[in-house]
């Protein structure tokens, strides 16, 4: 294993020489295997769609909750993912937390074959996909040391921004895989859908097996351990300590949670709110424009030198977004409803970016590490309490509108937040 000797990413000229180069390359392992962490953490959004159109029986509740356990779980496991790269090294740990995507992937491809897998059987394998999940919090903490402060918050939006395109990803090919009989015959048979046609569902978790393995091997023998890195849990813990950990997971709730909980439950929403349309293939645009313009929130926030204005600015604009997807869901106006999502896809996205980059400037550089683990682990709680309140607002009035009231009153109180710890002229942070 490549271990550096020296690491000075805040001399210059080591930067330039040497430091910038490996650190590049750290950051392209890292992203593939983080967009395959997401992947694996997203297969339910989509495939829980189609196990009642093979043969499967769950309720719309039960359907929303197997969308929603891989965000329990996974904020569950970003919890312990946190503090692995200071115990072990982070190459060490990116290799084992990359090679556990295989058991949901290798799972969720058996059971879905058999339509007598009961639910709790789903269930297991569903929260066992918060295994992907959890690797955002172990690659932010390992990747964060590598890159100067003047370069983290374009670093850190690009590993994380890109990353988190693995949920759109997810989206966009599993409606095409699942109808590839190619490689359905290699993996199991078809299962017959209500109007004839057949699609072989196991193919939505057994794509990703082979890319898997690939992204371990990149990680063997390409991915360095930084020196002087490790940490005991007890010294990573004490940042709960701190009252800025707290503010700032509120935030990064209010940002990324609301990104990875859209995610979660944007194609059942479609299917329940415009059953008619048969549009859930158009889910995968707003996982993948929130997932994209997050680095454009790291470099903004890095351009005009204050991550917190970037955050308030765009909070307005989420509270605006949420309200325009209330209206049109009012006048039953799809194209309406789907813009709107968009618009709102992209606030959290480019405020994922600006909240990540406050984070070095808050906290001291032994701090910042455990910090982005922690604020990543609790807002990843929004992919399983996201669904969970649609669901329930269904449930209990018939559409998705009290939901969203709800998300606007948490955004409301996150812009106070915001305006009066960071982004108010009298602060006292420059962040």
């Amino acid at each position: 294993m490549a271990k550096l000797a020296v690491w000075q990413p805040e001399e210059e000229k080591f930067w330039e020489e040497q430091g910038n180069k490996i650190a590049r390359k750290n950051l392209y392992i890292s992203v593939f295997a983080l967009i395959l962490a997401f992947c694996v953490w997203q297969i339910w959004s989509v495939a829980a769609v189609r196990l009642n159109d093979v043969g499967f029986s769950f309720t719309q509740s039960q359907l929303f909750t197997l969308a929603a356990l891989p965000g329990l779980t996974g904020a569950t496991f970003r919890l312990i993912y946190t503090f692995m790269p200071g115990i072990m090294g982070g190459k060490k740990w990116t290799i084992i937390s990359t090679s556990l995507l295989l058991i949901p992937a290798v799972g969720i491809g058996f059971a879905v074959q058999n339509p007598e897998t009961s639910y709790m059987t789903m269930a297991i394998l569903a929260a066992l996909c918060g295994l992907g999940g959890g690797c955002l919090s172990s690659s932010t903490a390992t990747l964060n040391p590598f890159f100067p402060k003047s370069k983290k918050g374009t670093a850190n939006g690009i590993n994380v921004g890109i990353g988190n395109l693995g949920v759109s990803v997810v989206q966009f090919v599993t409606p095409i895989v699942i109808g590839l009989g190619f490689i359905g015959v290699m993996t199991g048979g078809a299962q017959q859908l209500p109007d004839g046609s057949q699609i072989y569902l196991q193919n939505a978790a057994f794509i990703w097996v082979v890319p898997i393995i690939i992204a371990v091997l990149l990680t063997i023998f390409f991915m360095d351990e930084l020196p002087n890195t490790k940490q005991s849990v007890k010294a990573q813990l004490s940042v709960l300590k701190l009252k800025h950990i707290w503010v700032m997971t509120w935030l990064y709730v209010m940002c990324f949670g609301s990104f990875i909980g859209f995610a979660a439950a944007f194609p059942l929403l479609i299917n329940s709110e415009f059953p008619e349309l048969n549009a859930i293939g158009l889910a995968f645009l707003g996982p993948l424009i929130g997932a994209s313009v997050r680095p454009i929130g790291g470099w903004l926030s890095d351009k005009v030198d204050s991550g917190s204005k970037v955050t308030f600015w765009v909070i307005v604009s989420m509270i605006i977004a949420t309200a325009g997807v209330i209206y049109f869901l009012y006048v039953n106006n799809f194209p309406g409803f789907l813009i709107m999502f968009l618009l709102l896809f992209a606030a959290t996205g480019i405020a994922n970016g600006s909240t990540f980059r406050m984070v070095p400037f808050i906290f001291t550089e032994k701090e910042a590490g455990p910090v982005l683990g922690l604020i990543a682990a609790f807002a990843a709680y929004g992919a399983f309490l996201i669904p969970k309140i649609f669901g329930w607002s269904i449930d209990t009035t018939g559409s998705a509108d009290l939901a969203l009231i709800i998300f606007i009153v948490y955004y409301i109180i996150s812009l106070g937040v915001c305006w009066f710890f960071y982004s108010r002229k009298n602060s006292g942070f420059n962040c």
